[in-house]
């Protein structure tokens, strides 16, 4: 059920974005040819005045064709007055944009649902999930209550960050590097205290030593509606400057292990679900996100190269040649292509080795 789940709502936010072009190509007079619910093969088609509203074989999302996408497609003089290349720079800009802003809007009512009706449910001092590769599997279990870390008392964050404190003896540290010395974790097991000894290990992820484990978590607490309207903004904010990141990871070889594809994002909307229905709220909403703040990359074929070159056109004052914009698309396409691999072979290893849990 949770794949699913994941599988419809990843379809909803790309139907959303072809829906937002439809309905701005249709406000600002463009002619629209076809509106298609998924990809070819078409299985149904009807045509409702002269736009065909079809339904596609490969439920993958959909997509908008507007006539004159193409500046040197031949089109009958009653179409040509209509085509997209035929209209002034800010319709076009308004019908490319279009897509984008339904899933900003859209990620920014999910998140605010998601804080405000929902909530994220309250951090305890328990055990929760054990990390199978890392030190605490095997020597903590799921429902143990943690006390101390080294004789020192404090919430989860506090522990989390004494638990970070026993540091690797080499630097910078490496990927699996083991601390130099040992925490000492009280917890409370069947109502019994009980002291261990575990050393942490260097997460190159997190950039800090760990144990392995994640905190159990409690019942669900909801903002009130400004301080969900706050905490989204907050969020907002902060997966925007990250994904605007993304080509730097490009460069970082240690990064580009952090990139994730389709495959990933889905089967992270996947868990959350089979985890907690409620989360899938939150993480088709940061998706959502993502999705719109990469399509405003200024490169095409992405929505935000059509976008730029709009731009240069207006700042010109005359058409940009097509044949500048194939070629600027050319680079554009690969652009796109390489982080689109990269993300697909993350994702890969990460399914057929270590799974997703890493980066949750």
């Amino acid at each position: 059920m949770s794949a699913v789940l994941a599988a419809l709502g990843f379809m909803a936010l790309i139907v959303l974005h072809e829906l937002g072009h439809f309905a701005a190509a249709k406000a600002v007079g463009m002619r629209v040819e076809r509106f298609a619910l998924f990809f070819p093969p078409l299985l149904l088609r009807k045509k409702v005045g002269e736009t065909e509203y079809a339904l596609g074989a490969i439920p993958l999302g959909g997509y908008v064709k507007i006539s004159g996408m193409n500046p040197d497609e031949k089109l009958p003089d009653d179409v040509r007055t209509r085509a997209y290349y035929s209209q002034p720079v800010w319709k076009r800009i308004v019908v490319i944009a279009a897509g984008p802003a339904v899933n900003l809007v859209l990620a920014l009512v999910l998140l605010v649902v998601f804080l405000w009706l929902i909530g994220p449910r309250e951090a305890t001092d328990r055990v929760g999930a054990l990390e199978p590769a890392l030190p605490a599997a095997g020597v903590l279990e799921p429902g143990d209550r943690l006390l101390a870390v080294d004789g020192e008392r404090g919430d989860p964050i506090d522990l989390s960050e004494a638990i970070a404190d026993h540091t690797c003896s080499q630097r910078p540290p490496e990927g699996g590097c083991e601390a130099a010395t040992p925490a000492m974790l009280t917890v409370e097991r069947d109502a019994e205290p009980l002291a261990v000894w575990i050393t942490p290990v260097y997460d190159p992820i997190e950039e800090r030593t760990r144990v392995g484990f994640r905190y159990a978590e409690g019942p669900r607490s909801p903002f009130s509606f400004g301080e969900s309207l706050d905490l989204a903004l907050e969020q907002f904010w902060i997966v925007t400057r990250e994904t605007v990141k993304l080509p730097l990871y490009l460069l970082d070889a240690e990064r580009r292990d952090e990139i994730s594809g389709v495959v990933g994002s889905y089967e992270i909307t996947r868990l959350e679900i089979s985890d907690d229905l409620e989360n899938g709220v939150r993480i088709l909403a940061f998706i959502s996100l993502a999705l719109a703040i990469i399509n405003l990359f200024p490169f095409l074929p992405l929505d935000g190269g059509h976008i730029f070159w709009a731009v240069v056109e207006k700042i010109r004052r005359k058409p940009v040649s097509y044949a500048t914009m194939e070629r600027a698309g050319v680079v554009g396409f690969m652009l796109v292509m390489v982080l689109f691999l990269i993300g697909f072979t993350n994702d890969i290893g990460r399914l057929t080795g270590e799974g997703f849990d890493n980066i949750r």
